[in-house]
């Protein structure tokens, strides 16, 4: 079969390692070519280095800023049709804007758009309804849309954000699926004189941590030797309220580590994974614990609730601080439980999403 070449958009560099990955190399040895196009940075072009694509820096903001966009839609498409690539794929709502748009103006036979999550679930008003339509707008331009989860594709096909039949899932759900020989069990980091309860991802509200850290409160009030391990960066565009940010700096059961480059060795520090979200589109960081073998507390919301399997390798808790203190508690006080828990988690990853069998979807899927 001819290589095809491929033309990745995103917004930021930073996410090229949980969007594409190992991808670029799966695919180089199969004789396809990547592109990407993305915001210039020096991470960008290290990056570029890394994974072996061809970079192409153009302005991707996150806001809306129609003059720019204008600008960079007006590139991307200059750079598209003088490249002829046989498929673009776009990522994220603007990388999907820009990117999609510029494809669909250039003609690109296949323009595909991964969609990984829902910005406007915990958006209001006009602006849930402008990021709504550009969804729309996106899912028009499009081919295909990959949805990241089954959850993902009900809210769409709702909510008539593109033609269900463009609709393609992989596998169970997820874009990258997870490096089971990085993210395994593994012995000797656990502290055996405490229960670790461990978070990885951006510390903001949308994520739960407000209610988290109220769930520690009354946790801390019932066990003497637990502690709270938090992985991640603050989020500055949905940040913490300073009641919240004292309560993580002054708490000596919280250990907050902060951004870290590489989390695999800390889920293993981990007795219990948690991620309180109010929306993901699939949480890459639950799969991660689960094939750890971590047993998992998550909130029933879009996303998450596709990434457990409920009683089999975690469990089920709302967005409130009583009922994230009551599922772990359930497995502070049960951790035979969480240890079968964590075990079945592990085959759960291994089954449905190693980093091969999502690879060898997008395999038949798309490439």
């Amino acid at each position: 079969m001819k290589g095809k070449k491929v033309l990745h958009i995103v917004s930021v560099s930073f996410s090229l390692r949980y969007f594409v990955g190992n991808q670029f190399h799966y695919f180089k040895e199969r004789g396809h070519e990547f592109h990407v196009a993305c915001s210039g940075s020096p991470d960008f072009i290290a990056l570029s280095h890394e994974f072996a694509f061809k970079p192409f820096p153009v302005p991707i903001l996150r806001s809306i800023h129609p003059v720019q966009d204008l600008k960079s839609i007006y590139k991307l498409y200059q750079y598209i049709r003088r490249e002829q690539f046989d498929i673009v794929i776009a990522h994220s709502p603007k990388g999907g804007l820009i990117g999609i748009l510029a494809a669909y103006l250039a003609r690109t036979p296949k323009r595909i758009f991964f969609r990984h999550g829902l910005v406007f679930e915990t958006a209001v008003g006009l602006k849930k309804q402008l990021l709504i339509n550009i969804e729309r707008l996106i899912g028009f331009c499009a081919t295909y849309i990959v949805h990241v989860s089954p959850s993902i594709i009900s809210v769409s096909d709702r909510l008539h954000l593109n033609a269900s039949s463009k609709n393609i899932l992989l596998g169970k759900g997820t874009c990258n699926g997870i490096d089971i020989t990085k993210f395994k069990p593994r012995s000797g980091y656990k502290d055996t004189n405490v229960i670790t309860i461990g978070f990885v991802g951006r510390l903001c509200k949308d994520k739960g941590l407000i209610e988290l850290v109220d769930a520690w409160q009354l946790l801390c009030n019932d066990y003497k030797s637990i502690r709270l391990l938090l992985i991640g960066p603050m989020d500055d565009r949905d940040p913490l309220p300073p009641s919240t940010l004292h309560q993580l700096h002054d708490d000596p059961t919280i250990e907050y580590r902060g951004g870290v480059d590489d989390t695999s060795l800390y889920y293993n520090k981990m007795d219990i994974f948690v991620l309180p979200s109010y929306r993901e589109g699939f949480p890459t960081v639950t799969l991660e614990a689960s094939a750890s073998g971590v047993p998992v507390v998550t909130t029933r919301v879009t996303g998450c609730v596709d990434s457990i399997v409920e009683h089999v390798t975690g469990i089920f808790a709302e967005n409130t601080a009583v009922s994230l203190y009551t599922a772990l508690k359930y497995y502070i006080d049960n951790l035979e439980v969480a240890h079968v828990h964590g075990a079945n988690g592990q085959q759960f990853v291994k089954n449905n999403f190693s980093e091969d069998f999502i690879y060898r979807q997008i395999e038949d899927k798309i490439i």
